[in-house]
């Protein structure tokens, strides 16, 4: 049975695994997802990723990042825009996750931005998820 919605099962792992305080997660591999965790990586959210090359589509191995007591950074991370309704941003009403503690991950013309980043570059586009 395949996956009906990648990004989601992404975002399930990386939470499920973060709880469970497992220092790395694995999951397939797709463009889209390498961005989002790009992203990650520059907020601040995770340590880093790897692409882990097979003879498919290959494999992302996200290690984790946790703060000083052993808590996950990333508290929660929820998916927004789903393949059944797709919730978009203009510029000017780009969201704010839990009044600018969180961010929000955008995909737009430009490529794939957290919130901040549209708004100063005074783009929008489809909200793909927040993470706090």
């Amino acid at each position: 049975m395949g996956v009906t919605d990648p990004l989601a099962d992404m975002f399930t792992v990386i939470r499920n695994a973060s709880r469970a305080k497992k220092d790395r997660a694995e999951f397939p591999s797709s463009k889209l997802k390498l961005e989002v965790l790009e992203v990650l990586k520059k907020e601040g959210y995770i340590k880093n990723y790897k692409f882990l090359s097979d003879n498919k589509q290959g494999t992302i191995r996200v290690y984790l990042r946790f703060r000083k007591n052993s808590q996950p950074t990333i508290s929660n991370i929820k998916r927004i825009s789903r393949p059944g309704l797709r919730i978009y941003a203009t510029k000017d009403k780009i969201p704010r996750v839990l009044r600018g503690i969180g961010t929000a991950i955008l995909t737009t013309s430009t490529g794939v931005l957290t919130d901040e980043q549209c708004r100063s570059q005074g783009v929008g586009g489809e909200v793909i998820c927040h993470v706090w």
